[in-house]
């Protein structure tokens, strides 16, 4: 009984440390896992790829990266983009990329595949402008708040005025809360 305890509650602990992992794997922008030997990322329409694997060079390059499309089935037929960095890190782009999913392969100068990567590129939403479109002057002061979404300028007439109805119900109410105080005769 005790042994099958430690084991279910062992494998709820490897269920909820893996499931970060799981939820984001799929997330545009977010790292892809690293368990294939390269990582990749998404940020707009660029894809980056980035490995460790490829340390040696041939000819100037430490190997070739390609970003293949759902139609297409081999590293030849994808856009190729030659590795750069040093033999610690190596990395490569693709700008202008398209929404969709992709897959990602590294091939190292010396022949060996680094891994391969599904990601998906999310839509880039840009903001259009119509042809149309003309251009408004702007208020030359400012913004005109108020109460009560006024937007005229009164007159000095109309302040007094607005002073002496504002005086008047001061003294009002001044007024009958005196006679209130005052005991009622008869």
């Amino acid at each position: 009984m005790r042994i099958t305890q430690t084991l279910v509650r062992s494998g709820q602990a490897v269920a909820v440390a893996a499931l970060p992992l799981a939820l984001t794997a799929g997330m545009p922008g977010v790292a892809a896992a690293a368990a294939t030997g390269i990582n990749v990322t998404t940020s707009g329409g660029t894809v980056q790829v980035t490995t460790s694997a490829c340390v040696t060079r041939s000819n100037g390059s430490m190997g070739n990266a390609s970003l293949l499309s759902s139609g297409q089935a081999n590293f030849a037929q994808g856009r190729q983009v030659t590795l750069s960095g040093t033999s610690a890190s190596q990395s490569a782009a693709w700008s202008s990329v398209t929404s969709g999913t992709y897959t990602v392969i590294v091939v190292c100068a010396d022949g060996s595949t680094a891994g391969t990567q599904s990601v998906t590129v999310s839509p880039v939403s840009s903001p259009t402008i119509s042809a149309t479109a003309t251009a408004t002057a702007s208020p030359s002061r400012g913004v005109m708040g108020g109460m009560g979404s006024t937007s005229q300028d009164y007159g000095t007439v109309t302040y007094a005025a607005g002073g002496v109805l504002v005086a008047a119900g001061v003294g009002a109410t001044v007024w009958v809360l005196r006679r209130r105080s005052r005991p009622n005769r008869l």
